[in-house]
């Protein structure tokens, strides 16, 4: 093919071929030669002919090459354009100058909007420090440069890339950087995952083994290592029959690997052997992994030694089911016991005893002694009433020293007086604890089985519970067996104190605390003490449905001093809570009168020595108080010796109130709700609270009204003269636990300052 140069020669040369023949043919040429014109004409003709054709082939030749020039370039901007790699130039201030499709998509944005625009706008922050180093690399050393670093996304997100960069000069000599992008989110996405795998691998609690199909060893992490003592340079290349404790059969593995091949995954507890040669128990999971078409080409087994976690659910199961001090069944065991019992004497046609035992004189000991001699009695109380029984019978532990015995296979009731005697013996019996001589005796209650009416193991239990109780007001130290007639008749009393001393066991009950504050000085004063009853069926009940049926019990007594020792727990737990708050307690007349009262006061306030007692008011029924004057003059001095003060409460209900109150040493007077509620509406009412609060003043007592039920209320009695109070107008009874933050944020009524002339 010729060149263009060459074809331009060629048409230079036709040229002067047609201007000769042009010549000849007018006649000039021959003339000058002496040649024939026609002849010469001819033969240039013929010349021109030729290079005519030459001329006309290589045009043709020309238009070819550039059709196939046009073509080679049209498949190179295709690929350029369409190529899954991004491709760009840049200038030297770094604009781009190209930009294919492929890296405009991965910058999402039109061709057109990123031509003469900088690159470095689309490079993460972070990462552009990576852009303009490698940049500077190129310039300075003319050397392709290869690094990674992340493009924003028009999203807002970050994507990986590779960037490979070379340097160019452009037409007009400039320097060019050219750039091959490639996205390699996906990689890096992978290259995460992996290492966070390889990071779960290696810092996993759990011992982590990887074996071959064979069951080789092929890795292990460094859990195992901790677990078994084997170093994995120990292991690796070893089966793990190496473990091996020889306590298991082989069922056990047979059945494992049948499980692996249907499921892909077993799971099992083992006994193992480290390399120490101890055994522990581990929890283990076996997982079949597969290639793409199904065959197993590694098993990853996941262990955990659970010797200690397996220990302590078989002590959690004991704790269950078992006294933790006297480890006799206890309350669930012995239900299940009794049940079975019941189902043995149905079938075999004999009687079965429940017998409930209640120890007389152990609260004393208890509180006398302490709770660790305390305990240690118990123990031994328990184990000498255990050897008393026979082998067949259970002996159980409800709870503090409440014990219930299942007497089974007798013939009839009276065969069981022998073992009643032998119970009752037991309990009494001397005991040596800690250097102490101490001694109790038991109170029994028994009900039979079967019975002449259809009756589960929880009424049985109730029964003998009753008799039990029988037995404590005959004298104790004996045992009374249940009258189900005479049952019919006292059950509705008897039961709901029964059930109330059921609830005080159980710790049903709680104390809410309702504030007292000062009206006018804006201050909290105190918190007064009323019991509640959580009761699990019938909801939170308050003591007018509960009190009046032990007012006359030794029950109240039991109760009253529940009550003081939790008022002066809570007060402990709020001086942690830098809280210092007086408390005011509630005392019948039935625990003020008792002989030990002041006694067991004491021991109370030494339970609790961070309860300050000058923060602890025992508010007193006017009535009771004057029961017996002489008495009660005696302990409240005796009391305010301790620390402690009284208040009289309801002031105003009783009798021969003018005659007695000078002689009562109490620090406050509480006038009853029931002439404060109406005093806005009842000028009665006004009169009485002038007259009780003039008392109050002439006796040197200070004087708080209950019932404030609204702002009015207050401000009436500031204008009386009474500016201590409480009611719902200021707080209703809350739980303990709400009254620290209750004390921070009460602030008092406006109207109360306003009427106080402040």
């Amino acid at each position: 093919m010729s060149s263009s140069g060459g074809f331009a020669k060629d048409l230079a040369s036709a040229a002067r071929l047609r201007e000769r023949a042009e010549a000849l043919l007018l006649g000039g040429l021959g003339q000058a030669t002496g040649e024939n014109p026609v002849l010469v004409a001819e033969s240039v003709l013929h010349e021109l002919q030729v290079h005519q054709i030459e001329l006309e082939m290589q045009n043709e030749e020309l238009r070819s090459s550039q059709l196939a020039l046009e073509a080679s370039r049209s498949r190179y901007f295709d690929l350029y354009d369409l190529a899954p790699v991004g491709y760009c130039s840049l200038g030297e201030a770094g604009m781009i100058e190209q930009i294919n499709l492929a890296l405009a998509s991965l910058l999402g944005m039109p061709r057109a909007h990123l031509l003469r625009h900088r690159l470095s706008a689309h490079i993460c922050p972070d990462d552009q420090d990576i852009f303009y180093r490698h940049r500077l690399l190129l310039q300075r050393s003319g050397e392709p440069q290869s690094f990674e670093l992340r493009l924003r996304e028009p999203g807002g997100g970050l994507r990986w890339v590779q960037m490979q960069a070379n340097a160019a000069l452009g037409e007009g000599g400039e320097a060019l950087m050219l750039l091959a992008v490639m996205d390699i989110e996906d990689r890096k996405r992978s290259e995460q995952a992996n290492a966070l795998a390889a990071k779960v691998f290696t810092h996993a609690r759990e011992g982590i083994m990887i074996t071959s199909p064979d069951g080789t060893i092929l890795t292990v992490n460094e859990a195992f290592s901790r677990i078994t003592g084997y170093e994995a340079r120990e292991v690796i290349g070893r089966n793990p029959r190496l473990l091996s404790s020889g306590r298991q059969s082989a069922s056990i593995y047979r059945a494992m690997f049948a499980e692996l091949r249907d499921f892909g995954h077993a799971q099992l507890d083992v006994w193992n052997r480290r390399k120490s040669g101890e055994l522990f128990e581990s929890m283990q999971t076996i997982i079949a992994v597969p290639n793409t078409v199904g065959h197993t080409v590694n098993y990853v087994s996941l262990f955990s030694d659970v010797t200690v976690q397996r220990a302590q659910e078989a002590k959690l199961r004991h704790l269950a089911h078992f006294d933790a001090l006297t480890h006799l069944p206890n309350r669930l065991l012995m239900a299940d016991r009794l049940q079975q019992a019941m189902s043995q004497a149905q079938r075999s046609g004999l009687k079965l005893a429940v017998v409930y035992l209640d120890l007389d004189g152990f609260k004393a000991i208890n509180d006398h002694h302490g709770h660790e001699i305390g305990d240690q009695m118990l123990i031994a109380v328990a184990d000498h009433m255990k050897k008393s029984l026979r082998e067949g019978d259970t002996l159980g532990r409800l709870g503090g020293d409440e014990f219930v015995a299942v007497l089974v296979d007798l013939a009839d009731e009276s065969s069981s007086q022998p073992m009643l005697n032998r119970l009752l013996a037991a309990a009494a019996q001397p005991l040596r604890v800690a250097g102490c001589n101490l001694q109790v005796s038991g109170s029994l209650g028994v009900t039979f089985y079967p019975q002449g009416v259809e009756i589960d193991a929880d009424q049985l239990l109730r029964q003998a519970d009753q008799a039990m109780y029988q037995a404590k007001l005959a004298g104790k130290n004996r045992y009374h067996v249940f009258d189900a007639e005479q049952d019919r008749h006292a059950r509705g009393h008897h039961e709901s104190l029964q059930r109330i001393r059921q609830a005080l066991h159980k710790e049903e009950f709680l104390l809410y605390f309702q504030p007292k504050v000062d009206m006018v000085a804006g201050r909290v004063l105190g918190a007064e003490a009323l019991i509640r009853w959580q009761h699990p069926e019938r909801g939170l009940l308050a003591p007018a449905t509960f009190l009046p049926v032990i007012e006359d019990h030794p029950l109240a007594i039991e109760l009253g001093e529940w009550v003081i020792d939790t008022a002066l727990r809570h007060q402990e737990a709020w001086l942690q809570q830098g809280l210092v708050l007086p408390v005011s307690v509630n005392i019948g007349a039935r625990q003020l009168l008792q002989a030990d009262f002041v006694a067991r006061l004491r021991q109370l306030l030494a339970k609790h020595p961070a309860a300050d007692p000058a923060g602890l008011e025992l508010e007193v029924l006017e009535t009771s108080a004057l029961n017996d004057m002489v008495h009660v003059v005696q302990l409240m001095n005796e009391c305010k010796a301790l620390g402690v003060g009284f208040a009289l409460d309801d002031f105003g209900t009783g009798y021969s109130s003018l005659t007695y109150l000078k002689r009562l040493p109490v620090v406050q007077l509480k006038i009853d709700q029931s002439f404060v509620r109406d005093m806005l509406d009842n000028p009665v009412d006004i009169a009485i609270l002038k007259s009780v609060i003039g008392m109050a003043q002439a006796f040197g007592c200070t004087v708080i009204a209950e019932g404030v039920e609204t702002a009015e209320h207050g401000v009436l009695l500031i204008a009386l003269g009474c500016t201590l109070a409480q009611g719902f107008g200021i707080a209703r009874p809350m739980p303990a636990e709400q009254l620290p933050a209750w004390v921070q944020q009460w602030r008092p009524d406006a109207k109360w300052a306003e009427s106080s002339g402040d």
